[in-house]
């Protein structure tokens, strides 16, 4: 009877716990279909289901244009730093070269650091390259990843090394044991560090905010700030966009939640 009590209770907090987590964002749900004049009152349900909101985002903001900018920088941001910190994680992982160990816990030492610190040298660097208000000046300086390099290379001091051994004895050279044995062995690790990568992007605000000047170019939330300005805050409409940007999100997490669970479990086991 105590087991079940106790049982019960736990029940109970961890619902509540759910509720509390999950009511910001049905309050941002309910506020996307109220009209602007509700949207400070306290009854959290709308008089009208304004489900127009979403037609007027599309009409007052080139909604697919900014849709599209974020998505795509976030699907190069994530290839890429995909790909540099396989490689150097693998460097610091599977090859044996003079000062590795004291160069990895400097580049461990980068996390650290806050990247607010490191934005007036970013910028300056892409004011020198020429890559101000452009795709590449987005994508270059979030290509490399300190916390991927160690992700992944946690995950792959838990491939045995005896099968780079084999393949290695077949003939095969260290970039075909990168490539071609290390690489899909690790392929979970990637998976999770993919989407931290593509999900920390698709929703990143001040580099955008500080880099680009066209319209054309601007990320989902940068545009959003056009629902509140000083001409007035349109919050149902904002609430609507936002929306609107983190759906995409939510479904990925979802379909790949079991791969980042897995992931994570496994990238732990040794260090």
């Amino acid at each position: 009877m105590a087991r079940m009590a106790r049982m019960a209770l736990l029940y109970l907090l961890l619902t509540l716990f759910a509720i509390t987590t999950l009511a910001p964002f049905l309050w941002m749900v309910l506020t996307s279909l109220k009209p602007l004049e509700e949207v400070e009152r306290l009854h959290p349900f709308p008089s009208t289901w304004r489900f127009d909101n979403y037609q007027q985002v599309l009409v007052q903001i080139p909604f697919a244009r900014y849709y599209f900018n974020s998505l795509f920088v976030a699907a190069w941001v994530t290839f890429l730093t995909c790909l540099t910190s396989a490689m150097a994680a693998f460097a610091f992982a599977r090859l044996r070269w003079r000062f590795r160990d004291g160069v990895f816990r400097l580049y461990l030492a980068t996390l650290m650091v806050p990247g607010v610190v490191t934005m007036i040298p970013n910028y300056t660097l892409m004011v020198k390259l020429q890559l101000l208000d452009s795709y590449a000046g987005l994508i270059v300086p979030s290509a490399f990843s300190a916390f991927g390099t160690f992700l992944l290379r946690q995950f792959f001091l838990t491939i045995p090394a005896a099968l780079d051994e084999a393949a290695e004895i077949d003939g095969a050279s260290k970039w075909q044991v990168f490539w071609d044995v290390v690489l899909p062995l690790a392929r979970p690790g990637l998976i999770t560090l993919a989407l931290f990568t593509f999900m920390g992007n698709y929703g990143s605000f001040f580099w955008p905010l500080v880099l680009i000047k066209s319209e054309h170019l601007r990320t989902l939330p940068i545009g959003m700030l056009f629902f509140d300005s000083t001409y007035g805050r349109q919050t149902n409409l904002l609430m609507a966009a936002s929306l609107m940007n983190i759906a995409p999100l939510i479904v990925l997490f979802v379909v790949a939640q079991k791969f980042l669970v897995r992931g994570i479990q496994m990238g732990a086991v040794k260090g």
